[in-house]
């Protein structure tokens, strides 16, 4: 597989004689010791060790001490591939929360038939406390994070979308801030397009959505389930960020449908709740009654029109990859036009015919829960035991429609510096989409996340993966 993979870097001069938004790294890569690769290495780990940037994984005992290892070799893109990205991403986006709008309201696109009515209806992720609620100007997901692969020159694929709490965008501003630091002269030879107006852009996003009633500047919070959370580094960060507070459940009350925040000089209302808690437990008189991380009342102070709730309620539905699979439909049907990005092919286990034809290529298929995520429950066919396989055949065969398949593609590789030297190394692309009452708005690059292990596709930070900075280049090439 590694042999036909799609070499990001490419040769020398560019493909096909075009611009080589590459040619200063590999000069850069030619003329440094892998002494001093090792030494520029060891200084972003300490920079990202003493600003406490950590990510924990469940179930295991060091979680707190655990970094996202970061690669110090840039991955670039031209300006004309981030172009076409764009494009496609916003109009994703776009369609993401016309089909929210939709199943939760009129429900078009079910009574066309373009979706199995229960394939959504009686979906996990469909929440029934979202239906008839409009939220503030019509936005469900206001924070999208877009998993993106590329296979080929032209050959960009969307993955997964995330659009319950989609996390990582900490690591995509830190990661060039430490760049910036440890290779200012490499840096400065591009004409990198920044990351770091993400905050203001985030912070004008959720101000935009505030209820129609709110009529001084929004106040905005952002709502963590507390510090045992993986991703509780990037609440505290964006919240510091941002300029707002960080709060959790206990720092929340609901009184006549209206949300305050506890502080020292009393009750403080809260217009926007950025909040990185699940729909579940997000309030215990609507969800889980045994919740303690949500606020009771929360739901009545949204419905009743006076917090918007980012992102919105009842969102989490459209990250469930059985419906992904329906997005080039989904596009075509509220777009009116084909999808500018392409899904990955699936099969849906759920329909007799995907599940025999699943079964018979297991040992060539990646098999994927449809409301998994992080890396989890899923099978990478040509990888695994044939032991592996026959479990994960009894899984199907008991539950189909809990599994998509897809085929194993050959992601795209960028030079990564490994023990055994500079080598290529798989990697995805997160870009982050936001959107707000003014329209949608992506600072170019994203999160790139690398399978360091040799051969290895899966690129989760919780699976062993790590980070690289994402530049966006200008195509006139090099700089200064």
């Amino acid at each position: 597989m590694d042999a036909i993979a799609y070499d990001e870097m490419g040769p020398a001069g560019g493909v096909d004689g075009g611009q080589d938004p590459y040619a200063a790294v590999r000069e850069w890569l030619a003329t440094s010791s892998p002494e001093y690769l090792e030494t520029r290495c060891k200084q972003a780990e300490l920079f990202f060790r003493r600003i406490g940037i950590t990510f924990a994984v469940y179930g295991d005992a060091q979680a707190d001490e655990r970094l996202i290892p970061f690669d110090i070799v840039p991955r670039i893109l031209s300006r004309a591939e981030w172009s076409k990205l764009e494009r496609g991403l916003v109009q994703r986006v776009t369609a993401l929360n016309a089909f929210l709008n939709d199943i939760y309201g009129p429900r078009e696109i079910l009574r066309a038939g373009i979706i199995p009515a229960d394939l959504v209806l009686r979906n996990p992720g469909f929440c029934l406390a979202a239906m008839g609620h409009k939220p503030a100007h019509g936005i469900y997901t206001h924070i999208a994070g877009i998993d993106i692969v590329r296979t080929g020159p032209d050959d960009f694929f969307v993955l997964e979308d995330n659009v319950r709490t989609p996390s990582g965008v900490s690591y995509m501003i830190e990661n060039r801030e430490v760049m910036m630091r440890l290779l200012p002269d490499l840096f400065a030879k591009h004409g990198v397009a920044p990351v770091e107006t993400y905050p203001e852009i985030l912070l004008n996003t959720l101000q935009s959505v505030a209820p129609p009633n709110c009529d001084r500047e929004p106040v905005v919070a952002v709502l963590t389930p507390g510090f045992h959370n993986s991703a509780y580094y990037e609440h505290s960060f964006l919240a510091d960020k941002l300029g707002v507070e960080l709060v959790e459940g206990s720092d929340l009350l609901v009184r006549d449908d209206e949300l305050f925040m506890r502080t020292t000089d009393g009750p403080q209302r809260i217009d926007v709740l950025y909040r990185r808690v699940d729909d579940a437990y997000i309030d215990p008189l609507t969800f889980r009654p045994t919740s303690v991380l949500g606020v009771p009342g929360l739901m009545s102070a949204s419905t009743a029109g006076n917090l918007t709730l980012a992102n919105a309620v009842g969102t989490g539905i459209a990250d469930d990859k059985a419906i992904y699979s329906y997005m080039p439909e989904i596009i075509r049907f509220y777009m009116g036009e084909e999808a500018l990005l392409q899904n990955v092919p699936t099969w849906r286990c759920r329909e007799p015919e995907a599940l025999a034809y699943t079964l018979d290529h297991l040992a060539e298929l990646v098999v994927k829960e449809v409301d998994g995520s992080g890396g989890y429950g899923m099978l990478v066919g040509p990888h695994a035991s044939s032991a592996e396989r026959a479990e994960f055949a009894d899984k199907l065969k008991a539950h189909p429609e809990g599994f998509i398949a897809q085929p194993t593609l050959s992601l795209s590789t960028c030079p990564t510096f490994c023990d055994s030297g500079v080598a290529p190394r798989h990697v995805d692309l997160r870009p982050f989409v936001l959107t707000g009452a003014k329209g949608t708005r992506i600072v170019p690059g994203g999160l790139t996340r690398v399978a360091l292990s040799e051969g290895s596709l899966v690129v989760n930070s919780s699976q062993g993966g790590g980070t690289k900075d994402t530049w966006v280049v200008d195509d006139e090439g090099e700089h200064g």
